[in-house]
């Protein structure tokens, strides 16, 4: 990683919030769009001028550097796309990076009037043109009924627009001016808001397969003698899930992908605390997207007791946190969440290991100390 002040300006380099490339439109005439040949974290893929040199514009960035890289041009004959198409990029199947990275050009949508939709590339070649139900409703809330083409094999657009990148993971996690503005004038426009003030977002129902909190459902209790509706956000469509978020004065959730779509949402009446269920960059990428389209920082509750990790894998998405139950309350009520008047107890080993089950014989717990331990071991020393 360079520490070169970027130019936003430079299409070579990465995005960034305060304009230059990442809210530039760049129209060509007869772009060849090349989808990737292979499953990988980067890929030959993306967007070629007419004469086969590469359009950077059209690359997609994490952080410092780019997942897409120039492909080889294309040979023999190509499948031509007549129309106007906007440069949607890389289509994810995953929902959260879904949200975080595919959805970092609509901000063109209103700007491209006449467009026949949006045209991807898939990020797994394996899954070819599928659009998933969840893609297409958010793309509704943007365009309704917008076409979603994904490109599988190698093809040579009449109009493409590229609009910048501005959005996604890293510095451009807070968005651009005009991305911002254009997911606050169309997200969720047409939806009234429905549902109870306090909201717990829950991951509980997705299972400990990829990662979660240990002892969720206890907190789910605690928080539902608080007043809080206990909402698992993949069982409803998404207008339902809209119409919750925007509701809701007061949010708690679970880290995760859930909380990207509410932040979309987000506004500056609305408080909202974050359970971090782990140690990672995608938990500070979620609170600054919150911060940055709702107008309000979230609370980060970091209270983890321990942080369990399969064997075999360094993946942070993978471990299990251990919640430690009076921290957690003795923050939401010092931030006006909880009363904090329940005494919320911690589990016992034993309670932890019958939740783990029998894969806590693979996996291995890591210390980490909240800040309750912290005083505790403080007041010791």
């Amino acid at each position: 990683m360079s520490d070169e002040t970027p130019d936003p300006n430079d299409p070579a380099g990465q995005p960034l919030p305060g304009g230059g490339w990442s809210e530039a439109l760049l129209e060509l005439s007869g772009a060849l769009v090349v989808p990737p040949v292979e499953s990988a974290f980067v890929q030959e893929a993306g967007v070629l001028h007419a004469d086969g040199r590469y359009c950077a514009e059209g690359a997609l960035w994490r952080k410092w550097r780019p997942l897409t890289t120039a492909p080889a041009a294309p040979t023999g004959d190509l499948q031509d796309l007549a129309g106007t198409w906007i440069w949607g990029g890389v289509l994810w199947q995953h929902f959260g990076h879904f949200l975080a990275e595919s959805t970092v050009r609509f901000w063109a949508i209103p700007q491209v009037p006449g467009a026949a939709g949006l045209l991807f590339v898939p990020k797994r070649p394996g899954v070819g043109d599928q659009v998933a139900g969840f893609q297409r409703a958010f793309v509704d809330q943007m365009a309704p009924n917008m076409e979603i083409r994904v490109a599988t094999a190698p093809v040579r657009v009449e109009r493409l627009v590229v609009p910048g990148q501005g959005f996604g993971l890293g510095p451009i996690i807070r968005g651009t001016r005009v991305f911002r503005g254009a997911v606050h004038e169309r997200f969720g426009a047409g939806i009234a808001a429905e549902g109870p003030g306090r909201l717990y977002v829950s991951r509980s129902a997705l299972g400990t397969g990829r990662g979660g909190l240990i002892g969720e459902s206890r907190l789910e209790e605690y928080l539902a003698a608080e007043g809080y509706e206990i909402f698992h956000p993949q069982k409803h469509p998404m207008k339902v899930q809209i119409a919750r978020y925007k509701a809701a004065r007061q949010v708690i959730g679970a880290e995760g992908s859930a909380l990207h779509l509410f932040a979309m949402l987000a506004r500056p009446h609305q408080q909202v605390a974050v359970i971090l269920r782990r140690r990672s960059s995608a938990s500070n990428f979620i609170e600054q997207h919150i911060e940055s389209f709702g107008g309000r920082a979230p609370h980060a509750v970091q209270a983890l007791r321990r942080i369990w990790m399969p064997e075999g894998t360094t993946a942070k998405r993978m471990g299990l946190g251990e919640i430690d139950f009076p921290q957690v309350e003795a923050e939401l009520a010092a931030a006006g969440f909880v009363s904090g008047r329940a005494g919320w107890r911690d589990m016992t080993d034993a309670e932890v290991m019958a939740l783990i089950g029998r894969r806590a014989q693979k996996m291995t717990p890591q210390l980490t100390r909240s800040r309750r331990q912290r005083r505790a071991a403080a007041s010791v020393e």
